[in-house]
C-alpha cells in the first residue's frame, strides 16, 4: 500500500502540479490512514471497506482532531481512491458515496438493549471459546472500552472484586472504568475456567488470549463481534465501536451525567461526548411521535 501512496504523491506533484505543501499534507494524511489500516490487519487497498474509513475517521475525532482536519483527511483518502480506480488499480471506490459535510450528521451506529442481549446470547456456551467470547462482549458493553484497549488489557488492570478495570487509552492516559455484577461473573468464569487453556505458550499477563496463546489483534476482536452479530441475526453493521457507542447512549438514556460518561470513555474533550446527546434527543423525538396525540 505504501508503494501506491508514493505513486499517487508523485502523480499529484508531477502531473497535477500541486504544491509541495499540498503534497506533504496528503502524505501525512495518507500515512496516518494506512498505519491505522495496518493496525487492523488490512495491508492491501482491495481489502479496505467503507467501514474501515468511517471507523478511522471516528477514531480520529475521538482522539480530539477537529472536524476541519478530519474533513481534510477524508478528502485525501477520497482523492487517493479516485486515482487508484482511474489507474485501473482498484475495481471499486468505497469512498465514492462518502460526503464530508454529511459524515458528522450521521449518528453512531447503535444497538437497542434487546439487540445487545441477543448479541451477548449468541456467544453463550460451555466451551472455552464461547466462555472467552462472551466475556469479551460483556466487557466491551459494560465499559465502553476501545478495541485497542481490550487488546492491551493486562491481568493487573482487572480488579474484579472492586468491580473496576484500570484502562490505558490514547496518549497513554490511564482511567478507571467500573463494571457491573453480570460482567464480573462472566469475566471471572473466563479467568478461572477458560483462560488457563489458552496459555499454550506459558504464563501471559494479557487478559484475553487467542488459541495460539497470544494477545488478541484488533482484527480478531472485530471478527468475533461480527461473527456473534451474524449468529444473533442482527441486520446492522456491528463492530466493536458499536458496543462503545451503545454503552454511552444507554448510559445517557438512563440518566448518567455527560461528564461521567466522558470520563469513562476517556474523551479528552466533552464536545466529542456530546454527540450522544443527539442520540438521546432522537430517542425522545421517537417517543413523542409514538405517544403524543399530536406527535
Amino acid at each position: 500500500m505504501n508503494a501506491l501512496v508514493e505513486m499517487f504523491l508523485e502523480y499529484i506533484s508531477l502531473e497535477r502540479g500541486l504544491s509541495e505543501r499540498t503534497r506533504l499534507a496528503y502524505a501525512a494524511d495518507l500515512q496516518s490512514f494506512t498505519q491505522a489500516l495496518a493496525a487492523d490487519g488490512v495491508n492491501t487497498v482491495h481489502d479496505v471497506t467503507r467501514d474501515h474509513v468511517v471507523d478511522y475517521l471516528l477514531a480520529e475525532r475521538e482522539r480530539g482532531l477537529s472536524v476541519n482536519s478530519i474533513s481534510r483527511r477524508l478528502v485525501a483518502i477520497k482523492v487517493f481512491f479516485v486515482f487508484l480506480q482511474r489507474e485501473g488499480l482498484l475495481a471499486k471506490n468505497v469512498t465514492a458515496v462518502m460526503e464530508s459535510p454529511r459524515l458528522w450528521k450521521v449518528l453512531p451506529g447503535l444497538l437497542r438493549p434487546r439487540e445487545v442481549e441477543r448479541l451477548l446470547q449468541a456467544a453463550e456456551g460451555d466451551d472455552k471459546f464461547s466462555i472467552r467470547n462472551r466475556a469479551v462482549l460483556e466487557l466491551f458493553y459494560a465499559t465502553g472500552m476501545r478495541v485497542q484497549e481490550m487488546c492491551d488489557l493486562q491481568l493487573d488492570d482487572v480488579h474484579a472484586d472492586e468491580h473496576y478495570i484500570r484502562c490505558t487509552g490514547k496518549g497513554n492516559k490511564t482511567r478507571v472504568v467500573p463494571f457491573g455484577r453480570m460482567s464480573q461473573e462472566y469475566l471471572e468464569r473466563y479467568l478461572l475456567k477458560a483462560r488457563p487453556h489458552f496459555e499454550v505458550r506459558g504464563p501471559s499477563r494479557a487478559v484475553f488470549l487467542t488459541v495460539r496463546g497470544t494477545p488478541f489483534s484488533r482484527k480478531r476482536l472485530w471478527q468475533i463481534v461480527k461473527e456473534c452479530a451474524l449468529k444473533a441475526g442482527i441486520d446492522k453493521n456491528v463492530y466493536p465501536h458499536t458496543l462503545r457507542h451503545s454503552f454511552a447512549s444507554h448510559m445517557l438514556a438512563n440518566g448518567a451525567p455527560l461528564r461521567v460518561i466522558q470520563e469513562m470513555l476517556g474523551h479528552a474533550d466533552i464536545a466529542t461526548t456530546q454527540i450522544y446527546t443527539h442520540v438521546d434527543q432522537q430517542r425522545l423525538r421517537s417517543v413523542h411521535h409514538q405517544f403524543h396525540p399530536r406527535g
